[in-house]
């Protein structure tokens, strides 16, 4: 607990003196919100700050998982949230394909917490398998009165399991989604992502988002990169999800070599803003 605080301290310190280039007052980043996932071991996350989705219907993906509740995502009282992704052992649970072989979590701040603009960063430790898709990302808060993809969505970090190497950041709006979605990668020099921590973050700000892992920039958007006659919908309020998904269309499903539970490590999110001082 004692090192977590610290590392918070010195994030918070970081945030106060970082600035960011441009004329005029130098704008720079300050914490609009957390969640630093502290409490005791097999604790629920935070209600006030997460809403679990249910349910095994495919999530648009064929993906093989039913969302759980509850045990599926828990602290584990050393300062993470576990969202675990095992084999199913409730033969009631239906999916769209019939019994649910798996389980999962997948956690959102819809209604919680949703914001226009600012780093939104997390400290995650992926899981690993063929199968194994973890991902760290945002919708448009008003996807239940537009639908997706007019909502927008922006992945901050996504990894498939046959792919240990590779992180991808993504955005999907109408006219440039799904397999026609504007994406770029980042690969480790050698090793997997699931072997340690990494730190994945989006600075977005008015028509300019930027990817970046444990501090470096490695792709960039404006609305000149969408396809002509698109509309760059990424000027309003977003919320935050964190999941792990079984199987899919891209991933595709587990197979023999795929060793269950898998288990995601979130030390912390956290989303700063900037403010000129």
């Amino acid at each position: 607990m004692a090192q977590r605080l610290v590392r918070l301290a010195i994030a918070l310190t970081i945030a106060a003196c970082t600035t960011v280039p441009g004329s005029g007052a130098a704008p720079e980043w300050t914490l609009a919100w957390s969640d630093e996932f502290n409490g005791a071991a097999g604790a629920n996350v935070d209600g006030t700050k997460w809403v679990a989705d249910t349910g095994g219907h495919g999530w648009g993906n064929q993906e093989r998982q039913y969302y759980t509740s509850g045990a599926n995502a828990l602290l584990d009282g050393s300062g993470n949230l576990v969202i675990t992704a095992g084999v199913s052992t409730d033969s009631s649970r239906r999916c769209w394909y019939g019994v649910c072989g798996y389980t999962s979590a997948r956690l959102k701040t819809k209604g919680r917490f949703e914001t226009t603009y600012g780093r939104f960063e997390a400290r995650i430790r992926v899981p690993r398998g063929q199968g194994i898709w973890p991902a760290f990302w945002m919708l448009g808060a008003d996807i239940d009165q537009v639908g997706w993809p007019q909502s927008g969505e922006i992945d901050v970090m996504e990894n498939i399991g046959r792919e240990p190497q590779i992180v991808h950041g993504t955005v999907h709006g109408p006219g440039y989604s799904g397999a026609n979605a504007i994406s770029g990668a980042d690969t480790l020099a050698s090793g997997s992502f699931a072997d340690d921590f990494h730190t994945f973050a989006v600075e977005w700000a008015p028509g300019d988002i930027r990817w970046l892992i444990d501090g470096s920039q490695y792709r960039r958007l404006t609305p000149a990169g969408i396809p002509s006659g698109a509309t760059w919908v990424f000027d309003h309020p977003f919320f935050i999800l964190l999941n792990v998904a079984v199987g899919g269309a891209w991933p595709g499903d587990p197979d023999a070599s795929t060793v269950l539970p898998q288990r995601m490590l979130v030390d912390y999110v956290r989303v700063y803003k900037r403010e000129r001082r």
